[in-house]
């Protein structure tokens, strides 16, 4: 296995990619896709992920095995002022006729230590409730769960959970964690209660 980290895209990265994203979704995986989506939906995806890349805003890793595509994985940056030391984890996946081979554990070591690298503070995620292997995954990395919202994940007549998980990255020496402190920009006092 060997790990990329592409930031332009040829030919065969483009092919390759849709491979595991076309079969993925086929197989029923999770990644955001309620069919199995066209060449040029995943060619425009790739694009503007490889331009958030060149710009320093996300990170894509793509594991090949035996010289192919067979996982990927990537972060994004938030866009806000207030999110940019913070990601989101997204689209996590592995070619479903590659799967047993440990994949998904090394992209996704890999893009949490490319983003301690990057200088981000924190990473997100969010998945559908029922995928319990990816919330096993994610837990064995250090992700926990931070919220949920039940029945949130539409696909046709089903309702999932969408369960929200964070990883701390690490805050430098000279930042103040407040949390929720009644103090400081954007604060405003409890109302009175009735």
């Amino acid at each position: 296995m060997e790990l990329l980290w592409p930031s332009e895209a040829d030919e065969r990265l483009r092919s390759e990619v849709h491979a595991v994203v076309h079969a993925v979704v086929a197989a029923g995986g999770a990644i955001g896709y309620h069919s199995p989506p066209g060449r040029e939906r995943v060619d425009a995806w790739l694009d503007d992920v490889l331009k958030q890349v060149r710009a320093g805003d996300a990170a894509l890793v793509v594991a090949l095995v035996d010289g192919s595509v067979a996982a990927l994985a990537l972060w994004r940056r938030g866009s806000a002022a207030v999110h940019r030391r913070q990601a989101e984890v997204q689209q996590v996946m592995a070619h479903p006729a590659r799967r047993g081979l440990g994949l998904g554990q090394h992209v996704m070591a890999a893009l949490v230590s490319h983003a301690r690298t990057a200088g981000l503070e924190l990473l997100t995620l969010f998945t559908r409730g029922n995928n319990h292997g990816a919330i096993e995954l994610y837990e064995s990395l250090g992700f926990r769960e931070c919220g949920r919202i039940p029945n949130a994940i539409a696909v046709g007549a089903e309702r999932w959970d969408e369960v929200w998980m964070h990883l701390p990255l690490g805050f430098p020496d000279d930042v103040a964690l407040r949390g929720s402190s009644p103090e400081g920009h954007g604060y405003s006092p409890r109302r009175a209660q009735p």
